[in-house]
């Protein structure tokens, strides 16, 4: 199955400048748990956002998706279009971002793994709208409280 691994705040932000706006080590676990054995496939900004040390993300296959030919990235695959990066992946992989890429792969995905921050904090890349006729919420935990950020897990499928 194709999913979207994403945390977002109030607002849809993911981002500012390159860097996520607030540090959740449950989320980051959770990502963990989620993705770790798979493929994940994302976008080169987002693939250079990750500490050196973590490139590529070990213990799964990354597949990072560049229009610039020139671009390689050591332990990864690299795709140059998301068309590419769709195929390379199959049918069972984690989109982990960013904002162009979640735009552009959320037609192929059938679930949506969220991690919902209840702030609006200063982005300048976001997470595109799930549209209620093609999407249900399947699962959401309750409130957790970290590094002064209040947030909660859900999960939505594709309405089939």
């Amino acid at each position: 199955m194709r999913s979207i691994v994403v945390a977002y705040g109030a607002n849809r932000g993911i981002g500012y400048q390159g860097r996520l706006p607030w540090r959740l080590p449950s989320d980051m676990r959770r990502f963990r748990e989620l993705t770790i054995g798979g493929t994940v496939l994302m976008g080169r900004k987002t693939y250079e956002s990750l500490p050196e040390r973590f490139r590529p993300l070990p213990q799964r296959r990354n597949i990072v998706i560049s229009a610039n030919p020139a671009f390689a990235a050591a332990g990864a695959e690299v795709c140059y279009s998301v068309e590419a990066g769709l195929a390379a992946c199959g049918e069972d992989c984690f989109v982990i971002g960013g904002g162009t890429i979640y735009e552009q792969t959320l037609a192929a995905c059938e679930r949506v793994y969220a991690t919902i921050v209840h702030e609006s904090p200063l982005s300048d890349t976001y997470f595109p709208q799930l549209p209620p006729e093609e999407w249900h919420l399947s699962e959401r935990e309750g409130d957790i409280w970290e590094n002064g950020t209040r947030f909660h897990f859900a999960t939505y499928d594709r309405i089939r």
